[in-house]
């Protein structure tokens, strides 16, 4: 749990070095063409720097989406089980019902 807590922490710091760069790059009195040529170099920068950690990142995200989307499918499946189980127990109580109802 720790581990994931310090990956959340230098994702969180990752991002604000990345925004703050950003911003700073787009309030700098540069024309727009000046600006958006930084903001480029910049990120390639970061990316090629930080290359390992953006792929281990993405590799630990795409985990936990797996992780999260296979325990929401198993939830589906067994809230889907309990109401076709439901289904079947009143449609056994109709047709017992039925049945008592023909006999009298």
């Amino acid at each position: 749990m720790s581990s994931n807590k310090s990956f959340m922490f230098g994702m969180g710091l990752l991002a604000g070095v990345v925004g703050g760069l950003i911003a700073g790059v787009l309030y700098a009195p540069k024309p727009g063409e000046e600006s958006r040529r930084e903001i480029k170099e910049a990120a390639c920068e970061l990316y090629e720097k930080h290359a390992p950690e953006i792929k281990e990142a993405k590799k630990q995200a795409m985990e936990s989406i797996d992780l999260m989307k296979y325990k929401l499918e198993r939830q589906f499946r067994k809230i889907n089980n309990m109401v076709k189980s439901n289904k079947m127990l009143k449609a056994k109580e109709l047709e017992a019902s039925e049945d008592n109802f023909d006999y009298q």
